[in-house]
């Protein structure tokens, strides 16, 4: 199934397995739901695992004016599309973003949340947005992830993972780039994340240089409630950079939760 029809439109989706607490995972504002290919083939052997095209990324059709509680009422909507009551949530930079939201906007549909390589504001946010949207009108989006590509990845990087990044986000329609933009560095969600309620995760590469771990921190201290993991050897994609360990960890935590369920 590449996509499904749900109350704001058709949303992409790529999903693995069955059964148990479904597992939803959301991309960051330069990939799309591909960037979990490595999560849907090890969860999906002990559980629904969904990964989903934020509205105008990949397979999702586009939204005029989306942002991040579009984003968060889309990922709602294939719940609903799905006929899934709860899920554990896991986004990554921008999907986190969305995942607060989600947890702002719909508690009762979150079963848990990991917040990977996020934040509930971030102090450069402004200059970072200015910084992407000028260099994707300058370079275009394949020049932009050529020049960005590094930045995002612990040094030296995986030549086949940074490949990968700089295909991913040279397919990207740069209108919906700038609406992802907008959503995920002008960003202010810290009455937000203090309300959560959920068990809650928070991972970080230790060698982030776009959502350093003091931004990590800073969410800790949000949500004391939250364990807080640094994966070592990891830059802002863990989950693809270390995949191995992020999925190590990922299971733990949510094997934790279920167990309270």
């Amino acid at each position: 199934m590449s996509s499904i029809a749900t109350s704001l439109g058709r949303i992409g989706l790529s999903t693995s397995g069955s059964g148990g607490m479904p597992l939803l995972f959301l991309h960051g504002v330069g990939s799309d739901r591909s960037a979990w290919d490595r999560q849907l083939e090890r969860f999906g052997g002990e559980r629904l695992a969904i990964a989903i095209d934020n509205p105008g990324y990949g397979d999702s059709g586009f939204i005029v004016g989306a942002d991040r509680g579009c984003y968060a009422d889309a990922a709602v909507a294939v719940l609903d599309a799905l006929g899934i009551d709860r899920a554990h949530v896991c986004g990554l930079s921008l999907g986190g973003v969305v995942a607060i939201a989600m947890a702002n906007r719909a508690p009762e549909r979150i079963a848990s949340l990991v917040l990977a390589d996020t934040f509930a504001v971030h102090p450069e946010g402004q200059a970072i947005h200015d910084r992407s949207l000028a260099g994707a009108r300058e370079h275009g989006m394949a020049g932009l992830a050529e020049a960005r590509a590094d930045a995002l990845l612990a040094q030296p990087a995986d030549p086949a993972v940074r490949a990968e990044v700089i295909a991913t986000m040279s397919r990207i329609d740069p209108a919906a780039y700038a609406l992802g933009a907008a959503a995920v560095w002008l960003a202010d969600q810290r009455a937000e994340v203090a309300a959560i309620e959920a068990p809650t995760l928070i991972l970080c590469g230790s060698e982030d240089r776009v959502t350093p771990p003091a931004l990590s921190d800073a969410l800790k201290t949000l949500i004391p409630h939250a364990g807080l993991i640094e994966i070592a050897g990891a830059g802002h994609l863990p989950n693809m950079e270390q995949p191995a360990i992020f999925n190590r960890v990922l299971a733990a935590f949510l094997s934790d939760v279920d167990e309270n369920l």
